[in-house]
């Protein structure tokens, strides 16, 4: 006999507020001012796209010889590989770059020789541009899982979602491992529905408004103040590959989140009632039967992890030109560790809008991206290949330089 998952308490009515109903183009503005802020905040003060041209590559005022002088390392540098800049084959203008893909020694055109083309100067004005480029491609692969996964399913793909979603909702409760979850998220949805709708609206707000933006401030800022860049790159590519990591689940393993689950399982979609919508969260190609594994929870876990790493308690040496944070910088820092991917974590789960499946997923796929980051380092020869045929030199990344510049002392 399966186990019975419908409920038969009557929902309480409705107090909560939805998400703030923004013009269509009021979220978008909020992500663009925070890329072009980061783009400004980044510069390169000393560097001038339409000045005299000049032959030497723009150096960093942190380079060194154990540093990256060369715009080779937008996704890695390590001083003993082929992109070490110091090496003749990567700096030179005429031969080519020396790569390494798949175990074996793959050459490249060198695009150092463009460096003058005024596109290659404002890029190497404004580093961040790359940044913004390649999470904009990152968008678009993930606007095309709803294409892919209806092309698979064709038109049983409600019902396989559904089967999927009540699945999960069976495996939590009765299966194996019910331990884990010792509340429903029925009852949490029902604990905010019941007394707490005050508190319910700022989480329906929270979710529509803090994700997206939220993830992309971060990108930013940690742009910003990482204390290296490959450093930085290492948390980037951990993100772009859970992003990918979970865009496959969610072509293949289409799953209903509760809130669309029929009305016997008890859940109430509190985020959108009120015909409230979201530019992030409608139209066409907004997937809305992905829900394993939550996006919001795995940002906001790799989003805590960093902050903690950040915040230096857990190593004991520190890289080089960082400075350690004093006792109230960390206790910022592991607060909003702790604090962000809490406050994300009851909030998908009160809004009916995850499973703690998802959430748990999310971290499993979060620590498995961050093991094998290193994946995209392969992809180094198509970008060579993509700046030669645009006629661009990759930038040198300005992260953390300003940053260091005031002290370096958060």
């Amino acid at each position: 006999m399966a186990p019975n998952l419908t409920v038969t308490d009557v929902p309480p009515a409705w107090n909560s507020e939805p998400m703030y109903h923004l013009p269509s183009w009021g979220e978008p503005l909020i992500v663009l001012t925070i890329l072009v802020s980061a783009m400004f905040f980044t510069r390169r003060q000393n560097f001038r796209i339409f000045g005299r041209k000049q032959d030497d590559r723009y150096h960093s005022i942190l380079d060194d010889t154990a540093s990256s002088s060369s715009s080779d390392d937008l996704l890695w540098y390590n001083p003993d590989n082929d992109d070490d800049p110091e090496d003749y084959n990567a700096s030179s203008k005429d031969l080519p770059k020396r790569r390494r893909c798949c175990g074996m020694a793959v050459y490249t055109p060198n695009t150092s020789r463009f460096a003058d083309n005024v596109h290659s100067r404002i890029l190497q004005k404004f580093p961040f541009l790359i940044e913004m480029f390649y999470w904009i491609v990152t968008y678009l692969f993930y606007r095309m899982t709803k294409v892919l996964s209806q092309q698979i399913f064709s038109e049983s793909i409600w019902a396989v979602s559904e089967s999927h979603g009540l699945a999960v909702l069976e495996f939590e409760q009765f299966g194996p491992l019910s331990f884990l979850f010792p509340l429903t998220e029925h009852s949490v949805q029902h604990w905010f529905m019941s007394g707490h709708q005050t508190a319910l609206t700022i989480l329906n707000r929270a979710y529509a408004l803090i994700h997206i933006p939220g993830t992309v401030g971060f990108i930013a800022w940690y742009y910003y103040i990482a204390p290296s860049h490959p450093t930085f790159a290492t948390i980037r590519r951990t993100l772009t590959l859970t992003n990918f990591f979970a865009f496959m689940t969610f072509t293949l393993y289409p799953c209903m989140p509760p809130r669309l689950l029929p009305p016997e399982y008890g859940f109430l979609d509190s985020v959108r009632h009120d015909n409230a919508t979201s530019i992030w969260m409608s139209g066409n190609y907004v997937n809305s039967l992905a829900a394993m594994p939550s996006m919001h929870f795995g940002y906001a876990f790799v989003i805590g992890c960093t902050m903690f790493y950040h915040a230096g308690i857990f190593r004991r040496t520190l890289e080089k030109g960082e400075v350690r944070k004093s006792a109230i910088w960390k206790c910022v820092y592991m607060l909003i560790g702790i604090g962000y991917p809490g406050m994300i974590l009851v909030t998908i789960v009160a809004t009916a809008n995850h499973y703690w499946m998802d959430a748990l997923m999310a971290c499993i796929v979060a620590i498995l991206a961050y093991l094998c980051n290193g994946v995209f380092l392969t992809l180094l020869p198509l970008e060579d290949l993509l700046l030669w045929c645009l006629r661009a030199d990759k930038p040198v990344p300005s992260t953390g330089e300003r940053f260091r510049l005031k002290g370096g002392k958060i």
